[in-house]
């Protein structure tokens, strides 16, 4: 008996310690993608695409949505710590919550329907939520947080979008043409990438195909 119970909690220690290592290595490849930004065509310079939830929402798949929401909170500590902020952490904060949105929705679903069908239920949800959110941030928190770090009035920042993108002329086309196509072409093309990569890296994290 003593032995069933000593093997019993090495083994919950050997799974812990994995568990922490993964989440480690899952938040240093998230930072080191969040380096690599792509610019869109139809948004101002300043939102620029980046691949850093792939990791992240591997991990929500791996390990749960907790396991996930650490990641990307990992992720944004690393970042902050390269690149300072110019938000006073305002910008640090709503990019978590809109990672978040995308991940912890689509972990959650995973987790009570696991197969191919309920990750991609889930990575659809995901996008959705993350878009939504992401508008409302952008719009009452992020652009005003901007626009006061950067010393600008609020319509410098909407020219900034009418430059690129000519339907743009206030706060709300803004959002619409440029926040929420930003959000659901990230949520896209993040839940693509997973589904192509998944099982390739599935032996790696000991995880069932989806």
């Amino acid at each position: 008996m003593s032995t069933d119970v000593t093997n019993s909690a090495t083994n919950k220690i050997s799974a812990r310690i994995r568990m922490i290592a993964q989440v480690g290595m899952l938040a240093a490849i998230a930072t080191v993608l969040m380096l690599f930004e792509i610019p869109l065509p139809f948004a101002p310079a300043f939102y620029e695409i980046d691949f850093s939830e792939v990791p992240i929402l591997v991990g929500c798949f791996t390990m749960g949505p907790l396991a996930g929401a650490t990641i990307e909170f990992i992720k944004i500590l690393l970042n902050f710590a390269i690149n300072g902020t110019m938000t006073a952490g305002v910008g640090e904060i709503a990019n978590f919550l809109i990672g978040c949105a995308l991940v912890v929705p689509a972990g959650l679903i995973y987790k009570k329907m696991h197969s191919r069908k309920g990750a991609i239920i889930g990575m659809i949800t995901g996008t959705v939520v993350m878009t939504f959110l992401g508008c409302f941030l952008n719009a009452y928190i992020l652009l005003p947080t901007y626009a006061k770090a950067f010393e600008m009035p609020m319509d410098a920042l909407i020219g900034m979008g009418s430059a690129v993108n000519g339907n743009i002329t206030n706060l709300l086309t803004f959002v619409a043409f440029a926040v929420a196509p930003f959000n659901l072409l990230k949520g896209i093309l993040v839940s693509l990438i997973v589904l192509l990569i998944y099982k390739k890296i599935s032996p790696i994290f000991k995880m069932q195909h989806i």
